[in-house]
């Protein structure tokens, strides 16, 4: 299972990257694989206000659908549309082109409450 290290992770399986302030955000390799083929991605809108937590996307897979929630608070100041065609970029690449959203968060002390690489492995493997 890919965990890189320079990550953080929330609880429910989305890692973040911080760039600039902001937060890139996706879904984990481990997420990805539980998921299975995905099939449609439901991005959330540029400009919507997330709550950390709070559901803010989902994804659809040959298995189920699952509901992405928001690792921080914040604006969702981008979105990566190429999913919408390609929605398979979350299983072959999920740290890299399978990105979802960047969010602009307004507490960088939540942040803080992520996971780190080790603690997310702990989480998976319990």
């Amino acid at each position: 299972m890919d965990i890189p290290s320079e990550l953080r992770y929330s609880p429910d399986h989305e890692w973040v990257r911080v760039e600039d302030g902001r937060v890139r955000a996706g879904i984990t390799d481990y997420a990805q694989d539980a998921l299975g083929d995905v099939v449609f991605v439901d991005l959330p809108e540029v400009g919507a206000q997330v709550e950390r937590g709070a559901t803010c996307s989902e994804v659809e897979s040959t298995k189920s659908v699952s509901e992405i929630y928001a690792p921080v608070g914040g604006t969702i100041v981008e979105v990566n549309a190429e999913l919408a065609d390609n929605p398979q970029r979350l299983n072959e690449d999920p740290y890299g082109d399978g990105w979802m959203f960047v969010i602009e968060p307004v507490d960088d002390a939540q942040l803080g409450e992520l996971l780190d690489a080790e603690g997310y492995r702990a989480l998976i493997e319990g």
